[in-house]
C-alpha cells in the first residue's frame, strides 16, 4: 500500500468509528503543516487594489457634484453602480471557482478592471460615468470566490484566521487609501486624474496573482488529515476537476450545464446550517458597515463642520488605524479560540458586531468631532474584529469542492444588501430629512443587532458541520487508499 494510503487507513481507523470520534478529530492539529504566507499576501494585494480603486469615488464626492451637477441620491447611484455587474456574475464566478483555475482567472481579471478603471477619467458626462464603474462589478464579484477558495485550500483550519486577516488588513488599507488618494489627486489635478491612480499597480498585481500555484480542492483538509501535502489530481470531496478549456463542448452546453450546476450547488450549499443563519446575518452586516463607510468622509464635513480634505484624512486613519489591527487581532482571536468555544467562528463576530454598533449609535449623537471620532475609531476596531472569524467559519463550514459557489453566495448577499441597498438607502434618508447625514445613520444602523442575534444561533452548527466535511473527506481518502491497495497487490491465480 502507498504512504499516503497507509496515513489515510491510519487516520479513518483512529476517525471515523463513529461522528463523535470524526468531531473530535476535527478539532486537533492532526497534520499540521506550514505553507508560505506569500499566496495570502498576494491575494491580499488583489482585494487591496479592488478596494483602493472603488473608493476613490468616495473621496471625490464634492468635485463630481460639481463638474455633473447632481446630488446626494445621484452619488449614492454612483457608489452602488458595480452592483447590478457583480450580482450577475458573482455566482456563476464561484460555479467556475470550484472548476477552472482561480489563479489565472484572478489575473486576467485584475487586467480587465485596471484597464476599465482608467477609461474612467474620459467620462463625458454623468451617466457615462455610472455605466463605467458598473463595469468594475465583474472585478470583485469574479475574484472574491476565486481568492477566497484559493485560501481556504492553501491554508488549514487552524491558520484560515490569519490568512484571512492579511486579506482584510489590506482591503482596508486600499479602503482608507482610494478616500485619501482620491481627494488629494482631485483637489490638485482634477478628478479624471484620480480614477488613473489604480491601473498601473494593478497590472503588477495582476502578474504575481497569475504565477500562484494552484492547489488542488481540499488540498489544506487532505493535508490536516493526513499530515502530508497532497499532489494528487483527485479532488478531496469531489470528482469535479479544473478543465482546459472553457466552451470545450460549446457555449450553450456550457450555459446550461452551469445552471444545472448552480442550483444543485446553491442547494447544497442552502442545506447546511451554518450558511443559512450567517448569510443572513452577514447581509444584515454588510448593509450597515457599508452604509456608513459609504458617507462617513461626508458626516464629517457636513454634520461636524470638517474641511474636506481633513475629512478624507481622517477617514482614512479611522479605516486604516482601526481597521488593519481590528482584522490582525480578530484573526489572531480567529484561530487561538477555534476550539476553546463551542461556535467560536460564530460567537466572536457576533459580540463583536453587538458592541461596535452599540458604540456607532451613541457615536451619532450631538457630542462634537472628538468624542464622536473616538466612538467611532473604538466601534470600528471592534466591528473588524469580526471578519476574520466570519470568513473562516464559512470556510470550514462549506465542502472544498463548493467554496467557490459559497463564497459566490456570500459575495451576493454582500452586493445586495450591502454595495446596493445601503448607499442609497442612506442618500435618500439624508435627502428626505433635509440633508441630515446623521438622521440617516440612526435609521440604517440597529439592523446590524438582528444579524448579530443571527450569528449567535449558527454557533451550535458550525463545529457540526465542520466535522461532517472533516470525515467526508477521510471517507474519500479511504476509498482512494482501497483503490491504490487494489491497484498495487499482485493478481491472484
Amino acid at each position: 500500500m502507498s504512504h499516503i494510503g497507509l496515513c489515510v487507513q491510519f487516520a479513518i481507523q483512529s476517525n471515523v468509528n463513529d461522528s463523535s470520534s470524526s468531531e473530535k478529530a476535527s478539532q486537533s492539529h492532526l497534520g499540521h503543516i506550514r505553507v508560505s504566507t506569500w499566496p495570502m499576501w498576494v491575494l491580499g494585494l488583489v482585494i487591496g487594489i479592488d478596494t483602493t480603486d472603488q473608493s476613490i469615488v468616495r473621496g471625490i464626492v464634492p468635485q463630481l457634484k460639481s463638474a455633473f451637477h447632481v446630488g446626494d441620491f445621484d452619488i449614492g447611484l454612483l457608489l452602488s453602480a458595480f452592483v447590478l455587474v457583480n450580482g450577475v456574475v458573482t455566482l456563476p464566478a464561484g460555479y467556475l471557482a470550484d472548476r477552472w483555475r482561480r489563479s489565472r482567472t484572478i489575473g486576467t481579471t485584475v487586467i480587465g478592471w485596471s484597464l476599465i478603471s482608467a477609461l474612467g477619467a474620459a467620462a463625458w458626462n454623468f451617466p457615462v460615468l455610472v455605466a463605467i464603474r458598473g463595469l468594475l462589478g465583474f472585478g470583485e464579484g469574479i475574484t472574491e470566490p476565486s481568492a477566497n477558495s484559493l485560501l481556504a485550500d492553501y491554508y488549514q483550519l487552524e491558520e484560515r484566521g490569519r490568512a484571512f486577516s492579511i486579506q482584510q488588513c489590506l482591503f482596508f488599507l486600499g479602503y482608507g487609501l482610494g478616500v485619501a488618494l482620491g481627494g488629494a489627486i482631485a483637489r490638485n489635478m482634477g478628478w479624471r486624474m484620480a480614477f488613473l491612480v489604480s491601473a498601473i499597480p494593478g497590472l503588477f498585481i495582476a502578474a504575481l496573482a497569475w504565477r500562484l500555484r494552484e492547489p488542488k480542492r481540499g488540498e489544506s483538509d487532505i493535508a490536516r488529515a493526513t499530515g502530508i501535502q497532497s499532489n494528487s489530481e483527485i479532488d478531496a470531496t469531489s470528482t469535479k476537476q479544473p478543465r482546459n478549456k472553457l466552451f470545450e463542448n460549446g457555449f450553450g452546453q456550457f450555459v446550461k450545464d452551469m445552471l444545472i450546476g448552480l442550483k444543485d450547488d446553491l442547494k447544497t450549499i442552502i442545506a447546511i446550517p451554518t450558511m443559512r443563519y450567517a448569510l443572513v446575518g452577514v447581509s444584515a452586516l454588510l448593509f450597515t458597515v457599508t452604509a456608513v463607510g459609504s458617507w462617513l468622509p461626508e458626516f464629517y464635513e457636513r454634520q461636524l463642520h470638517v474641511s474636506q480634505n481633513a475629512s478624507n484624512i481622517y477617514f482614512a486613519i479611522l479605516v486604516a488605524a482601526a481597521g488593519i489591527p481590528g482584522v490582525i487581532v480578530g484573526g489572531y482571536l480567529a484561530d487561538k479560540w477555534a476550539h476553546r468555544i463551542k461556535g467560536a467562528r460564530m460567537v466572536i463576530p457576533a459580540w463583536c458586531l453587538l458592541i461596535s454598533t452599540t458604540l456607532f449609535i451613541i457615536s451619532y449623537l450631538k457630542i462634537g468631532f472628538w468624542p464622536t471620532y473616538l466612538l467611532q475609531f473604538l466601534a470600528f476596531f471592534t466591528a473588524t474584529l469580526s471578519i476574520p472569524s466570519l470568513r473562516a467559519g464559512l470556510s470550514d463550514a462549506v465542502p472544498a469542492s463548493l467554496r467557490g459557489a459559497g463564497f459566490g453566495a456570500f459575495n451576493l448577499v454582500s452586493v445586495i444588501f450591502g454595495g446596493a441597498v445601503a448607499p442609497v438607502a442612506v442618500s435618500f434618508f439624508s435627502q428626505h430629512f433635509g440633508n441630515d447625514l446623521r438622521t440617516a445613520f440612526l435609521i440604517t444602523t440597529p439592523p446590524v443587532y438582528l444579524g448579530a442575534l443571527l450569528l449567535l444561533a449558527a454557533r451550535k452548527h458550525i463545529d457540526e458541520d465542520a466535522a461532517k466535511i472533516f470525515e467526508k473527506v477521510l471517507k474519500a481518502m479511504q476509498a482512494q487508499a482501497t483503490h491504490d491497495a487494489q491497484r498495487e497487490s499482485p493478481p491472484s491465480g
